[in-house]
């Protein structure tokens, strides 16, 4: 598959808090969004099969669908691309490579990577880690600014929180549940 940009500036990130409204959440997210797939919480053989259910969905509504893992499980999965920590990333022409990156050395390294784009987080206070330090529309924009490829904010997002940071690509966790 040939990579594409811009990358689309809406995503949606699966964990074990949201799995039980993904099909509405796909379902509401604007067309030719993105979806990264982790679900760490299943073993193996249950996580193939979530995954088949709403790689179906996605490729309906025109979504990327994007696995958190090695770029083989992806190429085997057919999935559009990889969501690793930068030094997991690997060398490929086939799939989209976002790297998911928490300070400057991780920005440089996803970039020096080449990383097709890069999950920024967390950006403010989030459950998913409760009482971790976050970066602040400040100390985002101040990191962003040093990357070479996109960057996606991560963490406490949601649409009214996304136009306070006045950025144009965001994911959100628990933002897309009904």
């Amino acid at each position: 598959m040939a990579r594409r940009q811009p990358l689309p500036a809406i995503w949606l990130v699966s964990d074990a808090r949201n799995d039980a409204g993904l099909e509405a959440a796909l379902d509401g997210l604007p067309g030719a969004s993105g979806f990264v797939f982790r679900h760490y919480h299943l073993d193996e053989a249950g996580r193939k099969r979530r995954y088949d259910e709403l790689l179906r969905l996605c490729r309906d509504r025109g979504h990327l669908m994007i696995l958190a893992g090695d770029k083989h499980l992806a190429a085997a999965w057919r999935a559009d691309g990889i969501y690793a920590p930068p030094g997991g990333l690997g060398e490929s022409a086939d799939l989209l490579r976002l790297a998911t990156v928490h300070d400057a050395a991780e920005v440089a390294l996803a970039d020096r990577a080449g990383a097709d784009g890069m999950f920024l987080s967390p950006v403010f206070p989030t459950r998913s880690h409760p009482g971790a330090a976050c970066l602040g529309a400040e100390g985002f924009h101040a990191l962003a600014a040093q990357a070479k490829c996109p960057v996606i904010a991560l963490g406490g997002m949601d649409p009214v929180r996304a136009a306070e940071l006045g950025w144009p690509r965001w994911a959100g966790i628990e933002a897309f549940l009904r």
